[in-house]
């Protein structure tokens, strides 16, 4: 069975950095044709799109928070790692980890991904 497992602080203070790993079980994240993706939801608000992690080990990140993301890889332990930097309360939510094989740089549905971690609640908060 497939399992994504999202780990890190559920507190962040404002201008720090913000360090998520997931943690893939059941499939390898170097499984040809796959895409790992890092999603969220500020509380009231639609999915957010942040990045993905080709299954090669290129990068894509949404253009909008490109200049604070850096997404990496550990292949030996499978996970995918999320860096978010200078944080701010805006950046306050629930953080997803999402794999399969759509790469599209939105979140249409969530059925476009086979596999989702359960989430971790972040809160940017002196």
């Amino acid at each position: 069975q497939v399992q994504l497992q999202e780990s890190g602080p559920g507190l962040v203070k404002p201008s720090q950095t913000l360090s998520l790993t997931c943690t893939v079980s059941g499939v390898s994240i170097t499984t040809n044709a796959y895409y790992w993706t890092w999603i969220r939801q500020p509380p009231g608000k639609e999915l957010e799109w942040i990045g993905y992690m080709h299954y090669v080990g290129f990068t894509y990140y949404s253009p909008f928070l490109e200049n604070r993301t850096s997404i990496s890889r550990d292949t030996s332990k499978n996970q995918i790692t999320l860096q978010l930097s200078s944080v701010t309360p805006e950046d306050t939510g629930v953080y997803y980890c999402a794999g399969g094989q759509t790469r599209r740089p939105v979140v249409r549905s969530r059925e476009d991904y086979a596999y989702w971690g359960q989430g971790i609640q972040v809160t940017v908060s002196s």
